[in-house]
């Protein structure tokens, strides 16, 4: 499965859950590049912060927990949908979440570019993203 990816950013207050992620997308090889973030403001602002509008170094996708300390997952969502079109365009967003309560799938669902995953994430979950998005 060779997607490509120049970069791709988990964030993820968990360092279990973001080690093996990590571990799982560097034996798949689909990106150049995998950042972790344990906290979601950090990600944010290193992602999208400094440059306001978003630069060629927007990493292509990015995997966000919704139950964290600090910034939700949700929280990161309304930052993200509040940026310029075309800088979301740059970025695939996806929620990453041991959570498969009706109403988190609800207000994910207000979304409609950010996809919903359940943990743990696999190379089936990845390969069906990749070939929904990427392709």
């Amino acid at each position: 499965m060779a997607a490509n990816l120049t970069h791709i950013v988990l964030v993820d207050d968990n360092e279990t859950t973001s080690f093996l992620n990590n571990r799982l997308l560097g034996r798949l090889a689909v990106a150049d590049q995998v950042s972790t973030f344990s906290r979601a403001d950090e990600a944010f602002e290193k992602i999208w912060g400094e440059q306001g509008s978003g630069s060629e170094s927007a990493p292509d996708l990015v995997f966000v927990d919704l139950k964290m300390p600090g910034i939700s997952g949700f929280e990161f969502l309304e930052l993200y949908n509040a940026l310029p079109q075309p800088v979301q365009d740059k970025t695939v967003m996806a929620v990453l979440t041991t959570s498969m309560h009706g109403a988190d799938t609800a207000r994910v669902a207000k979304y409609p570019n950010v996809e919903y995953l359940t943990k743990p994430l696999t190379e089936e979950k990845m390969t069906k993203l990749l070939e929904k998005r990427f392709h």
